[in-house]
């Protein structure tokens, strides 16, 4: 595969998949409207690793705790906040992953891969993340997060599967709408999106590891370089901006977006 083309993909993988503007969406339109070929699914994984990776770094502190805490909560145990954290983390983990196996073995998840889909996601979901960040509360912080809470996000985050939803998204959305800061909404969506895209990851991955080849395998690592650089720059921008300003500009972006699709896809019919 070309440079360039590596780059592309690695770029808007990068940037997309912490905001919450759907990284699978522009990843399933790129081919399509800009007349390259499908990237395929040896560099999909390739740049979830990326991004895998750049999260993992810049929440390192709180994924050091977490992972030492796995053992602990293995034992059934979560009573220290390590342990508490992995175990809030696996919980809302699971419905994306049942529900993923449910549309992939059915082939549903294929069948969602249009314009049209991309479209009303965008829109709808969009307005959705308007509404809760303006009413939502902000009487939570990241440190209140709990079972209960977990088990909302974990449902909400298992909706992001439709394309064009956004992962990171649709689990700020449930953040602000279960009354969590904004910055704090965006730091649980992010350390949930650690064991979510390591779960894509290995699934895909069993799946390209019997065609993959050594020109494959240099592709992949390029495109996961590139993916991890423009991911961290695009999280470490987001969480600052976070501070001091809403998530309003992504929620235009995603309305126009989402507009400029639907009249696409319908006026070609």
């Amino acid at each position: 595969m070309p440079l360039y083309h590596l780059i592309l993909v690695a770029l808007i993988q990068g940037i997309t998949e912490f905001l919450p503007v759907s990284s699978s969406g522009h990843l399933i339109l790129f081919p399509s409207l800009s007349g390259l070929q499908d990237q395929g699914q040896v560099i999909d994984v390739a740049v979830h690793v990326g991004t895998l990776f750049a999260v993992v770094v810049y929440f390192w502190s709180d994924v050091r705790v977490g992972l030492a805490g796995v053992p602990r909560m293995l034992t059934g145990r979560t009573d220290t906040p390590g342990s508490r954290l992995a175990f809030l983390l696996m919980i809302a983990t699971i419905p994306a992953i049942l529900l993923g196996l449910v549309l992939k073995l059915t082939g549903l998840s294929d069948a969602m891969r249009s314009m049209t889909v991309i479209g009303w996601t965008m829109l709808l979901f969009g307005l959705l993340l308007y509404v809760a960040d303006q009413k939502g509360a902000t009487s939570k912080s990241d440190a209140d997060w709990c079972l209960r809470d977990a088990m909302k996000m974990g449902l909400w985050q298992a909706v992001a599967l439709i394309p064009g939803t956004s992962r990171s998204g649709i689990c700020i959305t449930a953040g602000r709408m279960l009354g969590y800061a904004r910055h704090d909404s965006a730091k649980i969506a992010m350390l949930m999106s650690i064991p979510t895209i390591f779960a894509s990851g290995v699934l895909l991955g069993a799946e390209v590891v019997a065609t993959a080849n050594t020109e494959a395998a240099r592709d992949g690592a390029i495109a996961a370089l590139f993916a991890f650089v423009s991911a961290l720059a695009a999280l470490s921008l987001m969480m600052r901006l976070l501070r001091s300003t809403s998530f309003t500009p992504y929620v235009i972006y995603r309305a126009v977006l989402g507009i400029g699709l639907l009249l696409l896809a319908y006026g070609g019919q």
